[in-house]
């Protein structure tokens, strides 16, 4: 008797335990946090000024983002759903609102090979993301700042062979979550080898055309070169720009990166537009799941473009700060 009772316990303890695996594979939850401290080096913080990219552009102690992930994963479905607070995610969509959701997507993997999604997934255009956590620098690029954050709509991925992918998508116009003029977007993706080209289209003046490539190389165990340039326009008017993303991973727990950006406005007919070069240079020390970031960014305007005011008051054509941005990731 009591070998039965035994076995039974034993049986029981083994289909709890592997509920519990199977619960905790499905349904999974994280995110992160951060916060930043920034300080102009080229002029006083009172003045108001900004580089006028997306994200990092208070001056003083600052907050970014917090937000949740929660996944559930079944056999062939599943559903995410990303939710954001604070400025960072607020900058994203606009609004006032201190919480906004990122991402709501569910999806059915039709097959190993194909996979169809349907919600608001964050764009598939440009190196950059919204998220922290995402990106090397912690400032964002001129790039990221003009192209889509999200996109609402449905796509379709497709797994060509071990190299080649597809993605074709139609959407909402972006920044459009409410369609009530029944107007909507194209996108695809071609992918090989982690060398990504993007493309968008609407007959509307949100965005219009682009063209994106995407992609990086390992140069070296340690050494790593991201690339990203694109192409828009929309009646004859948008923005053009390239940039080059080096890391160099000098230790387990340290790297140091840059970004060099030239980006620039064109229309037809128009000629000495505004461009920028933007030089930033990050370093980046993990400590467990906690990641301090210090950074300078530099940009400068060319075509006597001046936006911005020095510590004397006077007209400038550049901006200089120093960051110090700690994220956390849960």
């Amino acid at each position: 008797m009591k070998k039965i009772i035994l076995a039974l316990f034993l049986v029981t303890s083994f289909n709890a335990f592997a509920q519990e695996e199977e619960t905790e594979k499905k349904l999974t939850i994280g995110g992160s946090i951060d916060a930043y401290y920034q300080t102009y080096l080229s002029t006083s913080d009172d003045t108001g000024q900004s580089f006028g990219t997306s994200f990092a552009d208070r001056t003083g102690f600052a907050l970014g983002m917090a937000n949740i992930i929660a996944s559930y994963e079944g056999e062939k479905t599943g559903v995410v759903a990303d939710l954001a607070f604070g400025p960072r995610g607020v900058d994203a969509v606009g609004g006032e609102n201190d919480l906004y959701i990122n991402q709501l997507y569910a999806y059915w993997n039709v097959s190993e090979k194909t996979t169809l999604t349907l919600g608001r997934f964050n764009t598939f255009l440009g190196y950059e993301v919204i998220s922290p956590t995402g990106n090397f620098n912690y400032s964002t690029s001129y790039l990221f700042s003009n192209g889509p954050f999200s996109h609402l709509g449905f796509k379709a991925d497709f797994s060509l062979s071990e190299d080649f992918s597809l993605m074709l998508a139609v959407m909402n116009v972006t920044d459009v979550y409410n369609n009530m003029t029944g107007d909507y977007a194209l996108g695809a993706q071609l992918g090989y080898a982690g060398q990504y080209l993007n493309l968008y289209y609407d007959n509307k003046e949100a965005l219009g055309f682009e063209i994106d490539y995407t992609g990086g190389f390992d140069l070296s165990d340690d050494f790593f070169l991201g690339i990203n340039g694109a192409y828009q326009t929309s009646d004859d008017a948008g923005f053009y720009g390239a940039a080059l993303y080096p890391q160099l991973k000098t230790s387990d727990v340290f790297s140091i990166g840059l970004r060099g950006e030239l980006f620039g406005y064109h229309e037809k007919d128009v000629d000495d537009l505004p461009s920028v070069f933007s030089a930033t240079l990050t370093g980046s020390y993990s400590l467990e799941n906690l990641t301090i970031k210090p950074e300078i960014r530099l940009d400068s305007w060319g075509n006597d473009f001046e936006p911005y005011v020095n510590s004397d008051s006077e007209l400038t054509n550049s901006l200089a700060a120093f960051t110090l941005a700690a994220i956390y990731a849960f």
